[in-house]
């Protein structure tokens, strides 16, 4: 079973992507602050992670870095979730790092699929 870490603050956002996940058969990791999410990330190792960029500590950017810094797996595919959707922010986002980005709100009729190519 695939292992995905979600760092979301928001909770009916957190309900969505847990419910969708885990109906298909993702064992779902939840954080609900960036400092939560480093330290998920290397406690539990997850297959992937969904990463808010706007949280109330350390933005998903940050996050990220560190991440990507640390024990984790560096190759670790990280999905930059965000309601950022001026021209030029994907490119931004990717540039910084992220394997992938999706806007906010999410299309629930495409989400599985996007999670799907990190399986």
């Amino acid at each position: 079973m695939q292992r995905v870490l979600v760092v979301e603050d928001n909770e009916a956002n957190m309900h969505l992507f847990r419910f969708l996940l885990e109906k298909r058969g993702f064992e779902v990791i939840e954080a609900r602050n960036g400092i939560e999410g480093v330290d998920s990330a290397i406690r539990e190792k997850p297959d992937l992670v969904l990463l808010d960029i706007q949280l109330p500590d350390i933005n998903g950017v940050e996050v990220m870095k560190r991440i990507r810094a640390s024990e984790a797996d560096s190759n670790l595919p990280i999905i930059a979730l965000t309601s950022y959707a001026m021209a030029g922010d994907r490119e931004k986002i990717l540039g910084a790092g992220f394997s992938s980005y999706m806007a906010k709100p999410i299309d629930v009729k495409t989400f599985i699929v996007e999670i799907e190519k990190y399986s």
